[in-house]
């Protein structure tokens, strides 16, 4: 598990650092230049010919020190410090005046010559504030320059909380961030400007961080498998794995309900059961032996209650269309499930028309939502909830008590009482028809085996990229089909069994 800060957390974390930790300002910044220069070494950036922009913050301290430094290597080296005299911050005021008795120039504009790589370093992770005018025209100028391009702990013009450019950003192919990556980089747009992101290490712990009160985004890692994943008795049999009910599927409708029931199994779910239309009996039974079928013509509420009875965990919605009998269904569901409830798609735009229902619900209830879907439940524009995804995701959860899988380019999984977490598995290969049937089947799955509502859910939306990672890295970006993520599925599951096997002997 890795955190991800917000601009705010970063500068509660590096102040905790200097005043509590004592650990001088001056001593973080000379670790950032060193590891900047570093990290440009190891990834092989020419540096014959280095442009660094400098700002009047911190930021342009840390570029001051990487200037020194390069110079000391004997690179050539232009500092153009862009920013205001009289705006310096004490630490920039010093590593500037350090350039000055070392006799390093330093420019009041950009000379007009060519570099080998950019670095900059106007703004840091405060910036809230839409860049215009000067620093508009200057970060203009930057990116249209052709070299590397290098961001010091963060591209000047992303907001490191949001994401959101405030008016332009710098284009990085490499930022060089400090301590920990921010929210702002891995959610998009920013991360498209980021381009790769390298945390390094610079002296701020993670206690410096979370010792405060305010819940810090994380996000897993490959390295958190074995922890994570359900684990496997040899004691065990199909009913110490749980009992999925898939309600699924509408007429011309029973691949939705052929992938998430697969899905649960492909995951480790020990029992699935479908109830879908009558329609869709025989080609389910085909496609899928392994799962209980059940069926409806008519709206049973005895039926619906035995079946939520028998299971260990409920997942509605995918494929289960817009009649009134899907909303019947629905809603006897909401009102009477006593088991960790999943609902997807159409479930979700159904629900958006009775939302009150979530209000008095029995039982733990994950919603796992595209963009479109939850702008319904949230009677917002898409483009508003973009812009503010994580304070109207946190409204949601507070006034009802649910855990919400928002999906995008980066899913973001959030209840009232937790951290959020931020997935960065994935892309968009699997940004096809299904793929949000699979993670359906997925959460279901992980539910079933035990896990608690909202790290079953940040489990699910990780293994469901990493299965789309594994995906593409076998069909390529266009090829993927939905089926392919079970696949990844299995092959992401023997992969860390054969680690663990050989961890073992």
């Amino acid at each position: 598990m890795r955190y991800l800060p917000n601009g705010s957390q970063m500068r509660e974390g590096d102040l905790y650092t200097i005043e509590h930790i004592s650990i001088p300002s001056m001593v973080l910044m000379e670790r950032a230049a060193l590891e900047t220069v570093r990290v440009m070494e190891e990834e092989k950036i020419d540096l014959s010919n280095v442009l660094i922009a400098c700002g009047s913050g911190n930021n342009g301290g840390d570029g001051f020190a990487i200037a020194r430094l390069l110079d000391e290597r004997g690179w050539k080296v232009t500092v153009a410090f862009v920013g205001s005299e009289g705006s310096l911050s004490e630490q920039a005021r010093e590593q500037k005046e350090i350039l000055n008795q070392l006799d390093i120039p330093i420019y009041t504009s950009i000379p007009k010559k060519k570099y080998t790589v950019i670095l900059d370093a106007l703004f840091g992770v405060g910036l809230s504030r839409e860049i215009e005018g000067h620093y508009h025209d200057v970060i203009q100028e930057l990116n249209s320059m052709s070299a590397s391009k290098v961001a010091v702990d963060i591209p000047s013009g992303i907001d490191a909380t949001t994401g959101k450019i405030l008016g332009i950003s710098f284009w990085a192919d490499i930022t060089v961030s400090y301590a920990f990556e921010k929210v702002g980089t891995v959610l998009f747009p920013g991360a498209a400007y980021a381009g790769k992101v390298i945390p390094v290490r610079i002296g701020i712990p993670e206690k410096a961080l979370t010792q405060y009160q305010s819940k810090i985004v994380y996000t897993y890692t490959k390295d958190d498998l074995d922890v994570i994943l359900p684990q496997r008795k040899a004691d065990s049999h199909k009913g110490s794995y749980g009992k999925v009910l898939m309600i699924t599927g509408s007429k011309g409708m029973s691949g939705a309900a052929y992938l998430s029931a697969k899905a649960a199994y492909a995951t480790g779910s020990g029992l699935v059961q479908i109830y879908t239309t009558e329609d869709n009996r025989a080609i389910l039974q085909q496609m899928l032996p392994e799962a209980i079928i059940s069926t409806y013509t008519s709206f049973d509420t005895q039926k619906v209650s035995e079946l939520m009875k028998w299971a260990d965990v409920v997942a509605i919605g995918s494929g289960l269309g817009m009649s009134e009998l899907s909303e019947d269904i629905l809603i006897e569901t909401v009102k009477y499930c006593e088991v960790p409830l999943v609902i997807d798609a159409d479930g979700l735009n159904i629900l958006a028309q009775h939302i009150a229902l979530l209000k008095d619900v029995k039982c733990d209830v994950v919603l796992t939502p595209h963009m479109k879907e939850m702008s319904r439940l949230l009677n917002c524009s898409v483009k508003e909830l973009q812009e503010d995804r994580f304070g109207k995701l946190q409204a949601f959860v507070k006034k009802y008590p649910v855990t919400c899988a928002l999906k995008d380019a980066r899913t973001v999984v959030m209840t009232a009482e937790e951290s959020p977490y931020l997935n960065t598995s994935g892309n968009s290969a699997m940004a096809k028809a299904g793929s949000g049937d699979v993670l359906t089947g997925v959460v279901a799955g992980m539910l079933a085996q035990g896990k608690q509502v909202h790290e079953g859910a940040s489990i699910a939306v990780y293994l469901h990229g990493l299965a789309g990672d594994i995906a593409k890295s076998n069909r390529g970006s266009y090829g993927v089909l939905a089926r392919d993520l079970i696949s990844g599925i299995h092959e992401l599951k023997e992969e860390q069994e054969e680690i663990d096997n050989h961890e073992e002997a």
